[in-house]
């Protein structure tokens, strides 16, 4: 396997995978080396039959990269993680140290679910999301692409989350978050709405 992102996150899925890792993709010409492993600029002639997971926090950045990348792509789910049998979970994403996810839940690709964050029955998690550490998803939340839901922030059963959004962290949401908006706060308020 080959983690693209030598950075932080990278750390973390490499600390995540029980796959061995051949070596780390980036496109910062200075960094040769990253946890004891060579870098290499992103080439698609490059061990292509190596399956490639993008660790980069940020969505929008994940998302471009992944449209660059010709290799298949592989899950990380940490062996620490407890994930019911019937999640079904998309291609790319990342379910990483002490995750909990319950029953009849869709994870989309390329989604990362980061420590400690739980998220309960029935949800339906979009493409390139990031469920950052700690946050808790009640059953039957629905979380558009692209949105960050914060650290730490808990959002109530049956709420829907549109595409695009930033639910800051600790943020408690208590009601329906429109595409491309930022809600901050206990109880949430929405503080901008971009295009």
């Amino acid at each position: 396997m080959i983690i693209f992102g030598a950075s932080g996150h990278g750390k973390v899925v490499l600390s995540a995978s029980s796959a061995e890792i051949k070596f780390f993709f980036d496109d910062n010409p200075l960094i040769t080396h990253f946890k004891d492993l060579p870098v290499h600029r992103y080439s698609a002639d490059l061990e292509k039959e190596q399956a490639v997971v993008v660790a980069i926090g940020d969505n929008k950045i994940r998302k471009t990269i992944v449209q660059t990348v010709k290799h298949m792509f592989t899950t990380v789910i940490a062996q620490s993680s407890c994930i019911d049998t019937s999640v079904n979970i998309g291609e790319g994403s990342q379910l990483l140290h002490g995750v909990i996810i319950h029953s009849d839940t869709h994870i989309g690709r390329h989604t990362i679910v980061n420590t400690g964050a739980t998220i309960d029955h029935d949800c339906s998690i979009g493409d390139f999301c990031h469920i950052a550490p700690n946050a808790t998803l009640c059953g039957n939340v629905s979380v558009g692409e692209g949105t960050l839901i914060g650290a730490g922030s808990v959002v109530i059963p049956g709420v829907k989350i549109g595409k695009w959004c930033t639910i800051g962290a600790g943020a408690v949401i208590l009601k329906d978050v429109s595409d491309n908006s930022t809600v901050v706060g206990n109880p949430g308020q929405t503080i901008t709405v971009n295009d």
